[in-house]
């Protein structure tokens, strides 16, 4: 069903915005990745039988609408961007990304793969907008999409990148800004001196972000207790023999 949804929409692009074949290229290998990532996930994560669950269905439209942004920024490389059609389905994708995390806490469907899958939904997007705006602002831009992805290869190497970090409204704010400010400077509808630099202030706060969390994963790795050596094996008594004097 979403990959017929997809292609809706990919199609729907072609007719209204003059979809070329790079954007039907890029739009038919995010479907086609898109789904093989899904479907392994689900199978080694659920029950075949467990239903998707309405929160994941919020995520997997947005997922949709992304795949159509990711068509419309591969297409631009070719010819003209279609900003309108790009700035809708990118908004429309911001808005359900405040909506899913409600649904699933007020469904009881939340779960480590639904806060994955809309993870990497969010951090695939901020990457493709970073692509379309580094056409206009220059390629520094892409450090805004790149970050999280150096860091998870960062953690393959230093494990304690990979420790757990308490929650915190500074990085979710930081996160759901980089969306916003990339979707302004994507419209056009500011100056580019202005709007080079609030996408620099949105790299700063990123970086500011990720700095503090990395702190906080050194700190706790450096806390880890370090097992005290085991104490010295006491020698067995030595008994001395005793001679009796008559």
């Amino acid at each position: 069903m979403g990959a017929g949804a997809q292609i809706l929409l990919l199609a729907a692009l072609a007719t209204g915005s003059g979809l070329g074949p790079l954007g039907w290229l890029a739009g038919l290998a995010f479907t086609v990745v898109t789904w093989a990532v899904l479907t392994r996930a689900l199978d080694r994560s659920w029950p075949r039988s467990r239903s998707f669950g309405p929160a994941n269905g919020v995520t997997l439209a947005r997922t949709t609408l992304i795949g159509g942004v990711t068509a419309l920024v591969a297409d631009s490389f070719a010819g003209p961007p279609a900003v309108t059609a790009l700035v809708a389905l990118t908004a429309v994708a911001l808005i359900l990304d405040a909506v899913d995390g409600q649904v699933a806490r007020r469904t009881g469907t939340a779960s480590a793969l639904g806060a994955r899958f809309d993870m990497e939904a969010d951090a695939f997007l901020i990457m493709v907008l970073s692509v379309y705006v580094a056409m206009s602002l220059g390629p520094w831009v892409l450090l805004i999409g790149a970050m999280r992805y150096v860091f998870v290869a960062a953690a393959r190497a230093l494990p304690w990148l990979n420790g757990q970090l308490p929650p915190s409204m500074a990085r979710k704010t930081v996160a759901a800004l980089q969306g916003v400010v990339l979707l302004v400077a994507a419209s056009g509808l500011l100056p580019r001196p202005a709007a080079f630099v609030l996408v620099l202030g949105a790299l700063a706060l990123l970086s500011w972000s990720f700095g503090r969390d990395i702190r906080g994963l050194w700190r706790g790795r450096a806390r880890v207790p370090v097992p005290a050596p085991a104490p010295a094996p006491v020698p067995a008594p030595v008994w001395r023999e005793q001679r009796i004097h008559t």
